[in-house]
């Protein structure tokens, strides 16, 4: 019998294997979306902090004015979606992701120098408004082309599975920041986290955004663009007008979907420790130890919801996300009001009906559009969702409790958006196992016929 061949010496370890290139590409953008989320968590989880410090008016005016800052940097996403889409879908998607990231990151890293209000007066909140309205313009582009880069990179019958890991980046940037900020909390005390404390963890944003900058900027653009790119039929990609015009029903389902998404995802992953904080009456620690425990929860689940909806198709794990949404998140939100226990294993379920929707995000939605226009279409249609029904929805809580003491308002909320989810659910075509080479929609897939 033929002995087997041993590339290494018997009693030694195998030599280190080189990453594949469709595991750099998972790397390259998870690491991106961390970053992004990253950035996020520590606004979520510091805008007690960064009300106090850079606004002026009372504690309640103050957290008001921070969390429509937050909603003002996603108005300008639409912007960074329009500019760097179709410069993505025209010069390659890994070009772009290495200017994002750096962009993102370096905003980040300046507002943790930004003077407080008592030090420059209105200046210190035009500046903070000035960089996030920077990060939402660069975030235009991160997310879209991440999950663009992803989908192209994976196998049409993985993609779902490999897609999981970008969201798996998000939780995982968002937990870094929101366990960053509470640590520091926890160790330098109330009065030193107000004076300076909370800047460390956007400081930390900088060198982490050069890390990313260049792993990505190592990497090959995607087969798909590639050939894309050689081939004969290469087209110049479409204008705004034309894409409207000819690819307005993929930019209308990817939209509807999104007002369900992200209400829910800013809702509860930005918004909730403020909401049980200022609502609820848990302490500054509990508040944030609730969302982490949560999302760290959350991540476990990610890859098996991805793999399932590789089997399942993926209308069928957002159908069951959305219905379970739709009827848990009152109760739930109920259960979320008794203290903090009540708030941990609410948090946990709520995280865990959202999960199927999260899993598939870079599944899904780059498959809706041809490679020609995916950077800009995906882009342009999440953006312009996000910008109105996602980065608002921690104000739109906020404020809806304000004006009706009903504490259940972002939940009713989260309902409405989960039903305009539904109904564009209706008109999507079935993905799952499907080249990204195809049009799904040229198919004139029906809901009938289009799985799940």
């Amino acid at each position: 019998m033929e002995k087997p061949v041993t590339t290494h010496a018997p009693g030694h370890p195998p030599p280190f294997r080189e990453p594949t290139p469709l595991h750099r590409a998972v790397g390259a953008s998870a690491l991106g979306n961390a970053v992004e989320w990253f950035d996020y968590g520590i606004y979520a989880y510091g805008v007690t902090y960064i009300s106090a410090a850079l606004f002026p008016g009372d504690m309640e005016d103050a957290v008001l004015f921070a969390l429509a800052t937050f909603a003002i940097s996603f108005l300008v996403r639409p912007l960074g979606g329009l500019f760097w889409g179709p410069l993505g879908d025209r010069i390659g998607r890994k070009s772009v992701l290495a200017m994002t990231i750096l962009l993102m990151a370096g905003a980040a890293f300046a507002v943790g120098l930004i003077p407080s209000y008592d030090s420059i007066g209105f200046w210190a909140p035009t500046l903070l408004i000035l960089l996030r309205m920077l990060q939402g313009f660069s975030t235009g582009g991160e997310y879209g082309g991440a999950a663009t880069f992803m989908a192209e990179y994976a196998p049409d019958e993985r993609r779902g599975f490999y897609g999981s890991f970008l969201e798996f980046g998000t939780l995982a940037g968002f937990s870094f920041g929101a366990a960053l900020m509470l640590g520091y909390s926890l160790h330098l005390g109330d009065q030193a986290m107000h004076e300076w404390g909370w800047r460390i963890p956007f400081l930390i944003a900088g060198p982490i955004g050069l890390i990313g900058m260049y792993v990505r900027s190592k990497m090959e653009d995607t087969p798909i663009f590639r050939e894309e790119m050689a081939s004969a039929e290469r087209r110049k990609p479409p204008g705004i007008a034309i894409m409207l015009r000819d690819y307005w029903r993929p930019l209308l389902v990817v939209g509807g979907l999104v007002v369900a998404l992200n209400v829910v995802n800013y809702s509860l992953l930005s918004y909730m420790p403020t909401y049980l904080q200022r609502r609820i009456g848990l302490s500054n620690e509990e508040a944030l130890l609730v969302p982490i425990i949560g999302m760290l929860f959350m991540m476990v689940f990610l890859p098996f919801a991805g793999a399932l909806s590789d089997r399942v198709g993926r209308r069928a794990m957002w159908r069951w996300s959305l219905v379970g949404l739709l009827l848990g998140v009152v109760p739930l939100y109920m259960l979320i009001g008794t203290g903090f226990a009540g708030a941990l294993i609410a948090f946990m379920a709520l995280g865990l009906l959202y999960v199927p929707q999260l899993a598939t995000i870079s599944a899904t939605f780059p498959a809706m559009f041809p490679t020609a226009v995916r950077f800009a279409g995906f882009a342009i249609a999440y953006n312009v969702s996000t910008s109105i029904f996602g980065g608002t929805a921690p104000m739109i809580g906020s404020g809806l409790i304000t004006l009706t003491g009903d504490p259940l308002m972002p939940a009713y909320y989260m309902m409405l958006a989960c039903l305009v989810g539904l109904a564009a659910l209706r008109f999507m075509p079935e993905t799952a196992g499907r080249s990204l080479r195809e049009d799904p929609f040229a198919r004139k897939a029906t809901p009938a016929s289009s799985g799940g």
